[in-house]
């Protein structure tokens, strides 16, 4: 009989190391841009959510005082989400108008109420509309 050396495989190719970090360099070209693009909707979207919370606070300070206002503290109880800012442009007895802007985005969106002048891209009275 003939003795054969068996000789036991220790480990990884370089082949196949590289095949590894090929496929991983892959699906991260893919995953981080759509990531990206998930982190910029969720901003937009605390954004139109902190306009939709003014108008409520709006309405009910128009309710107890028949006008409205340009000071966020005058309406109880409406605070922004972290990192974005609101401002009321125009505040009158017939109409409000106001924009908002992320800390991390360079979009903003706006939205005007009434006779109001319209602001940005807001065209449609009460339509939140973002650029």
């Amino acid at each position: 009989m003939i003795a054969r050396n068996v000789v036991a495989r220790g480990g990884f190719t370089l082949l196949e190391l590289l095949v590894v970090v090929v496929v991983i360099g892959i699906l991260a070209a893919i995953a981080i841009p759509k990531y990206s693009n998930t982190r910029e909707k969720a901003y937009v979207a605390a954004m139109k959510t902190d306009l939709r919370n003014l108008a409520t606070a709006e309405e009910a300070f128009f309710y107890d005082s028949a006008k409205y206002t340009l000071t966020l503290a005058q309406m109880s109880n409406f605070t922004t989400t972290p990192g974005v800012t609101v401002t009321v442009n125009e505040a009158t007895k017939v109409g409000w108008s106001a924009t908002a802007t992320s800390a991390n985005t360079t979009r903003q969106c706006y939205v005007f109420s009434g006779n109001a002048t319209a602001v940005g891209s807001a065209t449609i009275e009460g339509n939140i509309s973002c650029s």
